[in-house]
């Protein structure tokens, strides 16, 4: 990675405070006192503004998946969602959204537990959430809202599953179309239960939930990767985690010298930089999908490959015109931009020689503009040296564009981690 002409100094070497042993979400026994078998309340998602933080400590995101417009949802139906934390913390809070729904959606009850296996939890590990201190929440359409912080602390790199009982659902729902993670869901309320035996439907995607939040130095904050289906993780390995995020979170725990610990994975496969399609547009959904995130720091901007190929007349003005406005609005949110140029797809059945000279075009003002505040060169990294046009066969998924797990793994591998703690 290369710093641009903007390029801030690096933060110095801070002591991050580690969460090296944690006890994930240990049991209170306030929250033992109430059991699942009390009165049932509901809250208005207007209750869920984040309380203030205490001295020392704020809010980090560790997980996130972006939201979209999908099907229609059933009513009376639970949902077991499957989540990888990055950074480690306590009060784990959780964002539920319905964004892109037309009527409002009741979660009637909300656990928080750990994986064992499959659809089953660790024993006496799954806690009831509240939100405004009621055991359920009515989110009205085009809003979020989020839970009250679960005491407690919740480990890096921990298998998190969330289970949804929701009522009263309407048309479209709010998720995550690819979540490249088996998650299940079943006809009535099984929240509460810790085993598999009634979670019988498996599922690929991840619905209502979008992003999660710990509680931890304030000196730790996140990165965001904005992008498509290359960091959605697209020809990567179901269940292991082996996105490029992925791989990236894990280098991040490792380094005693970051003070960057949390990734939110905000790709949407399709997803394009300058037009709505698959997922509303990299311009259109930043404040949702990145700035509305607990602590984040950095934005890693890895998109393009979708407006390029797409045969719509795109040029390299335009896709300057849309990285301009992000990196703008994220500066001006007081974030670090970190901008990676656009793999080779050569072999594609979309590829041409007007849209590898786009590409071509795009890469050079990533590298050499200076706008933004340090280079990733995904480019270089993955491209076969013999035709540079091509992805290196090593790393190809199989369609010449969405690397596989070994070229997930490099990718991550050649971000230069202090470029993600500029200062601004």
């Amino acid at each position: 990675m290369k710093a641009g002409r903007k390029r801030r100094r690096a933060f110095g070497v801070v002591s991050a405070l580690l969460l090296a042993v944690c006890v994930p979400l240990t049991v209170s026994s306030a929250a033992q006192a109430k059991g699942p078998s009390q009165p049932r309340q509901q809250a208005s998602a207007r209750t869920a503004a984040a309380p203030a933080a205490s001295t020392g400590k704020h809010s980090v995101v560790t997980w996130g998946a972006s939201a979209d417009r999908q099907g229609a949802g059933p009513a009376d139906r639970s949902y077991r969602l499957i989540v990888r934390t990055s950074v480690g913390g306590s009060n784990m809070r959780i964002r539920l959204s319905n964004a892109f729904g037309d009527h409002p959606v009741t979660f009637a009850s909300a656990y928080a537990g750990l994986q064992k296996q499959g659809a089953q939890l660790v024993r006496g590990s799954n806690r009831k959430l509240s939100f405004g201190g009621a055991a359920s929440v009515t989110v009205p359409a085009g809003k979020t809202v989020l839970s009250d912080p679960l005491s407690g602390k919740l480990a890096a790199q921990a298998n998190l599953v969330i289970s949804l009982y929701v009522t009263g659902a309407q048309g479209p729902t709010t998720g995550h179309g690819m979540a490249m993670q088996t998650n299940y869901a079943t006809a009535g309320n099984h929240a509460a239960e810790e085993g598999a035996a009634n979670w019988t439907d498996p599922m690929g995607s991840w619905y209502w939930l979008d992003a999660v939040n710990v509680e931890t130095s304030s000196t730790i904050g996140s990165v965001v990767t904005f992008g498509d289906s290359i960091t959605d993780g697209w020809a990567s390995t179901t269940d292991e985690n082996r996105r490029w995020p992925d791989y990236l979170s894990r280098r991040l725990q490792a380094a005693s010298g970051s003070t960057v610990k949390g990734v939110a994975n905000e790709g949407i496969s399709g997803n394009m930089v300058l037009s709505d399609g698959a997922g509303q547009a990299a311009v259109n959904r930043m404040q949702r999908d990145v700035l509305s995130l607990a602590g984040v720091r950095t934005v890693f901007l890895f998109e393009g490959i979708n407006d390029i190929k797409s045969h719509s007349g795109v040029t390299v003005d335009d896709m300057i015109a849309g990285y301009q406005q992000i990196i703008d609005r994220a500066h001006a949110a007081g974030k670090c931009v970190v901008g990676a140029t656009v793999m080779p797809f050569k072999g594609w059945y979309e590829y041409d020689a007007a849209s590898e000279a786009v590409r071509q075009g795009v890469n050079d003002w990533i590298r050499n503009s200076g706008e933004v505040d340090a280079v990733t060169d995904f480019d270089r990294i993955t491209r076969n040296p013999y035709d540079p046009q091509l992805i290196l066969p090593f790393f190809d998924g199989g369609d010449h564009l969405h690397p596989n797990d070994k070229g997930m793994q490099a990718m991550a591998d050649s971000v230069d981690l202090a470029a993600l703690n500029c200062d601004r």
